[in-house]
This record gives structure tokens, sequence and C-alpha cells, in this order.
């Protein structure tokens, strides 16, 4: 029995292009996390800030909580990397990118980590300084952490 259900079990569940790799769909509210990253970030006057690097998800919720702006450098190298709060980016169709309402200098005041830092993302501090750079609730994890914190 084992034999036949493993037998009826497609060996790729998800649907594929015409080259044969997974399709990645997208609707007018969702967005696959590989078109995510990569993206640009603009500026509020349209101004290119960098790129989207990764996202944090937290992992029970499954809420984005930080978008990674991978920002300077020149050729890949000397890059640094900023942890936005989800809650601060804003797709814009017609630039096809995030906006911030930061400037560029308040990114580059804002806590951030080289390419060949290890960042320990356990770390309460680490997130406590990001949150409280972008402001209160600034983050889905701060709210909700916040929010388990209110009903103990």
């Amino acid at each position: 029995m084992a034999q036949s259900m493993a037998q009826s079990i497609p060996p790729n569940r998800y649907p594929t292009n015409a080259d044969g790799e997974v399709a990645h769909h997208e609707t007018a509210n969702l967005i696959s996390s590989d078109k995510v990253e990569g993206t640009t970030v603009y500026d509020p006057q349209g101004n290119t800030l960098g790129s989207i690097d990764s996202l944090m998800i937290e992992k029970r919720s499954g809420h984005v909580s930080y978008a990674v702006l991978s920002f300077g450098g020149f050729l890949g190298m000397g890059k640094s990397h900023f942890p936005l709060p989800w809650s601060q980016l804003r797709f814009d169709q017609n630039q096809n990118g995030y906006v911030v309402s930061l400037t560029e200098t308040q990114i580059k005041g804002a806590p951030h980590y080289a390419t060949d830092d290890s960042i320990d993302w356990t770390d309460t501090a680490w997130r406590d300084r990001i949150d409280s750079y972008y402001g209160p609730y600034a983050s889905a994890t701060a709210e909700a952490e916040r929010a388990q914190s209110a009903l103990r």
C-alpha cells in the first residue's frame, strides 16, 4: 500500500513553467519572496536607495518583520545591509518598487551590518536598536511581542 501511495504523488507537486522551473505566481495582494528580493527601494523623491537583499519572516506567525536593504558598495564589495521594518515599505506600481519615507542620510544612520558580519537575530538588543531607530511599533515582531506582553 505504501508503494502505491508513493507512486500516486507527483514528483513535482508545484506548477512549472515551460523550462521546468517552479512557477512563481503573483496576485494583486500576494508576491513570491524571490520576486521581492532584488526589488529596488526608493526614497520619497524617487531616488534609488538600494534593493531588497532578503526578508526576515516570523516563523510562527508568518509575518514579514524586516526587509534587508542592500545599499552602497561597488561591484558587490563594501555593501552594507540595513534591516528595515516591513511596515516602513510601500509598494509603488508606477516605479515597480518599494518606497520608504526615509532619506539616504536617515538610512545611513540606521543600524546596519557589512556583508561579512555575522548577525545574531536572536539578540533582542539588536532588534530593539532597529525598532527604536524607526520608532515604536515599527516591525511586526515588535508589535507581536508587545501584544504578548500585554496579555501576561
